[in-house]
């Protein structure tokens, strides 16, 4: 996988970059049927990137972020891992919660909940998109959710993530509120093979 994923053609890029669009539209839905507020969430960047330089991505290893990380499972499974900064994670709880913004100061089990939650709606939408392109059925995993620097989860996830190949696809979301926006990073590592299977789904090898 790893091999391929790093020199995808600019047809097999504009594909994954559509899917990844189609997926955002899904998720703003979901997202403002649940707060009630209208959210735009577009995809301004779609690439391929060595693991090792992840970190640098989220504002390098020392950031403190919050991260959602589930595995996909089916005909191509994959690793999903959504991190955003802690700034944006506590923003998404007020709106998430009914709280004023600025009122969350730390994570309480509720809030975990909710932005696992996120979590799942984020990759149910992505997921789906995939399915409507490839008729490629994948389901994810429960997440789990960890606050702490950048470097201390992805020296976690990482070395899971390592075992499989080593680079992911990113698709770098953002939403946009009325008064305020939160950026997060979304992250597919595709299985040995995933990606092939995936391309070849949708016509592009």
């Amino acid at each position: 996988m790893s091999d391929d994923i790093a020199s995808l053609s600019p047809a097999q890029k504009d594909v994954l970059k559509e899917i990844g669009n189609v997926g955002a539209g899904n998720s703003a839905t979901a997202l403002s049927q649940i707060i009630n507020r209208r959210i735009d969430m577009d995809v301004p960047r779609v690439s391929i990137v060595p693991l090792s330089e992840v970190p640098e991505l989220v504002g390098g290893p020392d950031n403190m972020v919050v991260g959602v990380f589930l595995r996909v499972y089916g005909k191509a499974p994959s690793n999903i891992l959504f991190l955003m900064p802690k700034e944006s994670a506590f923003y998404l709880v007020d709106m998430l919660m009914g709280k004023r913004t600025g009122d969350t100061k730390n994570l309480d089990f509720m809030d975990e909940s909710a932005l696992m939650e996120i979590g799942n709606i984020l990759s149910g939408a992505y997921l789906n998109a995939l399915y409507s392109f490839t008729n490629i059925s994948l389901l994810p995993s429960i997440p789990a959710l960890a606050m702490d620097m950048a470097g201390a989860i992805l020296s976690v996830v990482l070395v899971q993530l390592g075992q499989m190949g080593d680079h992911a696809l990113v698709i770098e979301t953002e939403f946009k509120t009325d008064d305020d926006g939160i950026r997060g990073h979304f992250f597919l590592v595709p299985d040995s093979g995933s990606l092939e299977i995936i391309l070849s789904a949708v016509g592009v090898e």
